[in-house]
């Protein structure tokens, strides 16, 4: 299919969204493609069978007899089996002559700041992390907190911790200290590994400080491991706190794995909600592994003895621990771990890795897409991004512009996009296009993941019809899939499988076209109630901004006494629009307001558009839409503390208390 320039938002939309665009697999990549068009009826029609042939590219120390052990809603598998999640991530390529391929290249913040490590290198590492580990008392089933920068020493932490099977709960460095407390105490980790900081948007920002105002809350916390990162001066308690270098380093580099049963916890991660306190979602070792290494084997068509891979994501979240940790290692890959922003350096920072690393897939969240779209296309087109075949997206739906643009300007036309849907509770993907195979559309994840049985259910639990939405369900249980949450089974029970009894729900609203393929809609709490129409904040974002002159856009539902809830919408535009005065602000918001009244609807448009120069963004990049409602709805302000600018929200609320740009 021809590539065409859209000439306005309308005619985008039009092209994006209503003639069912289609792009097929290039013809090389599908000729050796890891997955085939055959894949899909072997795991129909025997899915445990299949999966159990994932499990076993794994090596296990006993070898399993039983697959799945079902007693709704809690699942076991691979149960009788067992393994270490770090000899499969590690040891068994250094035993198979590998140890002198790369695993990583770290690429710090500061230019130049780099380090390349072996499997070897890992192997030793990670085992004098082990043995220090052993060292100050910690041993199988003890959990471990790891906050961290995006530094090598993170990984090694978070392996050190699966060699010797004490689960680790890795809070995302950007988080305050009140936010890592509350992960230790529900956890009860006994020892926090961290750093004296990190460096973040060229500046290195303190994380040991952090942890000591956290710990006055934690008072079963007996040890402290720290990485001189930054050079900062820290405070110190004798006793308590140990140096990386005096501890780890001076630990011998040889370490005896044992063997765990599959089910062991692996690591928890605590997703937080708006009001209830975080919750610790947990998983274990052999069928996560299993899941996150075939899904990173097919999903991203990597060929381990070829491919560099960058997951552009922090160890932080889920994507960073399956498919920057667990499923790249497990399949002994070589991958790029970035420290800092798309910003540090230059805006074409990201380009340079690319190009300098000859990076073969790259996968990463809309969120940063739109915003190297906002800085234009010349960045690009600069750079020798040839070596690129792969592109992935992740983190929340994607946009069709956004899409477009990111196959075009990073991919040139000729690297298919697997657009992935997943969540913390999932622990690896589940609904997506495979890239040897897929015929992808503009903005649609397509299909579930071969061994994986979803649906789209209305109201009552009935699956809907083409061209219709719902809710999106899994409906048989999964590999990766969480096995509870932290200390609390009736909170695990009641949050995923009690809308709809039998299922896990996932929380996401989902519509299927006409060809029954799927489009996520984003969590079923950002759909509207606009005089009785359900209308999803996603889809009113992504008309605004197929328009031709805005990089990004949030919606939220706000309080409207004739209509129950208003549509209110918060815009930047991009960096060659110029909106100066009131007339030109005034026509592009009437436009904004026509396309999006013409790509969905009248009862579609916004009650008010705000034009804003930032939106406000957690350090990890995602949105905050949750204090936008808070301004939306004239609220005071919730926890700013994990945001990467707090005085972006200030702002929008001032120009939103003085009337924003507009009203309907």
């Amino acid at each position: 299919m021809s590539e065409h320039t859209p000439t306005s938002g309308q005619q985008a939309l039009s092209a994006l969204l209503h003639e069912n665009r289609r792009f097929d697999p290039p013809p090389e990549l599908a000729a050796r493609a890891n997955a085939q068009p055959s894949i899909y009826e072997e795991a129909a029609a025997d899915r445990l069978a299949w999966w159990a042939e994932q499990a076993r590219r794994l090596d296990w120390d006993t070898p399993f007899s039983t697959v799945l052990e079902w007693d709704l809603p809690d699942a076991k598998w691979f149960a009788d089996g067992r393994l270490n999640a770090c000899v499969n991530c590690v040891d068994r390529h250094v035993a198979a002559g590998k140890g002198s391929k790369v695993a990583f290249h770290w690429v710090g913040e500061p230019d130049g700041d780099t380090r390349t490590i072996t499997y070897k290198d890992l192997l030793e590492e990670v085992s004098r992390a082990a043995n220090a580990l052993e060292s100050l008392g910690v041993k199988a089933g003890d959990r471990v907190a790891i906050y961290m920068p995006m530094i090598p020493e993170a990984v090694v932490s978070m392996l050190a911790c699966a060699r010797i099977g004490a689960p680790h709960s890795v809070v995302f460095g950007g988080f305050s200290a009140e936010a890592l407390a509350s992960r230790i105490l529900d956890s009860d980790c006994q020892v926090v590994i961290t750093a004296d900081g990190g460096y973040r948007r060229g500046a290195a920002a303190a994380l040991k400080p952090h942890v000591d105002e956290a710990l006055e809350q934690c008072p079963t916390v007996r040890a402290v491991l720290c990485v001189r990162r930054t050079g900062q001066d820290v405070a110190w308690i004798e006793g308590r706190d140990h140096w990386w270098h005096d501890t780890v380093e001076t630990a011998s580099s040889t370490h005896q794995a044992q063997s765990f049963e599959a089910e062991q916890p692996l690591y928890l991660m605590y997703t937080s909600g708006t009001t209830a306190k975080p919750k610790g979602i947990l998983h274990t070792t052999g069928g996560y592994l299993t899941h996150v290494a075939a899904t990173h084997r097919l999903i991203f068509d990597v060929k381990p003895d070829e491919d560099v891979f960058w997951t552009a994501a922090d160890i932080g979240w889920v994507t960073g621990h399956s498919y920057i940790v667990y499923g790249p290692l497990a399949n002994g890959t070589t991958s790029v771990l970035y420290e800092g922003t798309p910003t540090a350096g230059g805006r074409d920072r990201w380009w340079r890795i690319v190009e300098d690393y000859k990076v073969n897939i790259l996968y990463t969240a809309p969120t940063t897409i739109r915003t190297l779209m906002k800085w234009g296309e010349d960045l690009p087109a600069a750079h020798d991004l040839s070596s690129l075949r792969v592109l992935g997206s992740v983190g929340e739906p994607i946009n069709p512009e956004a899409w477009m643009w990111y196959r075009k300007n990073v991919g040139r036309t000729r690297c298919p996009i697997v657009d992935t849907w997943w969540q913390t509770e999932t622990g690896g993907i589940l609904i997506t296009p495979l890239p040897g195979i897929t015929s992808t559309k503009p903005g649609a994840a397509m299909r579930p993941f071969p061994g994986i049985s979803a649906e789209v259910v209305d109201n009552e639990g009935k699956p809907v019809g083409n061209g219709e939405g719902g809710y999106l369900v899994i409906t048989e249980p999964w590999p990766g899939m969480l096995r509870g949450i932290w200390g609390d089974h009736d909170r695990y029970v009641s949050t995923y499988w009690s809308r709809f009894p039998g299922v896990y729900f996932a929380g996401d609203g989902a519509k299927k076209d006409d060809d029954g393929d799927l489009w996520l809609l984003g969590r079923v709490d950002d759909v509207m109630n606009i005089s009785g129409h359900r209308i999803s904040t996603t889809e009113v974002e992504h008309a605004l901004v197929g328009h031709p002159s805005v990089a990004e856009a949030a919606v939220v539902g706000a309080s409207d006494e004739t209509t129950g809830q208003a549509i209110v919408a918060f815009v930047t535009v991009k960096g060659n629009v110029q909106v100066e005065n009131e007339a030109a602000t005034e026509a592009l918001v009437d436009e904004l307001r026509n396309t999006v009244a013409t790509t969905i609807g009248p009862i579609a448009k916004p009650r008010q558009i705000i034009l804003t120069p930032e939106l406000p963004k957690t350090r990890s990049g995602k949105i905050m839409r949750r204090l936008l409602r808070d301004v939306a709805e004239h609220r005071e302000l919730g926890d700013v503390t994990t945001l990467m600018d707090p005085t972006v929200v200030n702002m929008i609320s001032e120009k939103m208390t003085a009337g924003g740009e507009d009203e309907a």
